[in-house]
């Protein structure tokens, strides 16, 4: 499983919410790996340019040969941030792929913002894109509210129930990755 989300700030609330997914992921049987912060400060996706930075390149191969995906954006000013949509643009490069864009996939999506207005309309943006991928979003997806809830180094939160919620996303992600596997 895949996770990719955060800012370029290490540590961030959103990057600690991708990190417990990816646990909740991992408790289910995945092997898991993320991009985060630096590794997704990309060149401006460009389809007419078929030559890829080593970072995007990268991007797309760990895209390319994952089993599901774990997106988790902050919100900004009631969207998603740039660099993770930008992250998402470089799928297009798989356009012509056995497995195209995000077929056969699982998407967990998770929103991160200071306040539930642009937490929902972030998490919307997220489904909306997974879905012209091609991707199967899960049945919960995460709004995380980071003026109600915070999260610690440790892996935890001031509200058990969101990382409860955020673990069941990573798990969700696996199982259909193990059921599409089994087919």
């Amino acid at each position: 499983m895949l996770g990719i989300g955060g800012s370029l700030r290490d540590g961030s609330q959103s990057e600690r919410a991708l990190r417990i997914a990816l646990a909740g992921a991992a408790e289910a049987g995945a092997t898991t790996s993320a991009v985060t912060g630096g590794g997704l400060a990309l060149p401006f996706y460009d389809a007419g340019d078929a030559e890829r930075s080593g970072g995007a390149t990268e991007l797309i191969e760990a895209v390319r040969h994952a089993d599901g995906l774990i997106v988790v954006s902050p919100g900004y000013h009631g969207a998603m941030s740039g660099l993770v949509k930008n992250a998402l643009d470089y799928v297009e490069d798989l356009r012509s792929d056995v497995r195209p864009y995000l077929a056969g996939r699982a998407v967990g999506v998770i929103a991160v913002a200071h306040g539930w207005q642009a937490a929902v309309t972030t998490l919307t943006q997220l489904r909306t894109i997974a879905h012209a991928l091609r991707g199967w979003p899960t049945p919960l997806g995460g709004a995380v509210n980071t003026a109600e809830v915070k999260f610690d180094e440790s892996g935890g939160a001031s509200e058990e129930k969101v990382v409860d919620n955020l673990r069941l996303i990573g798990r969700q992600v696996t199982e259909f990755g193990q059921a599409q596997r089994a087919l």
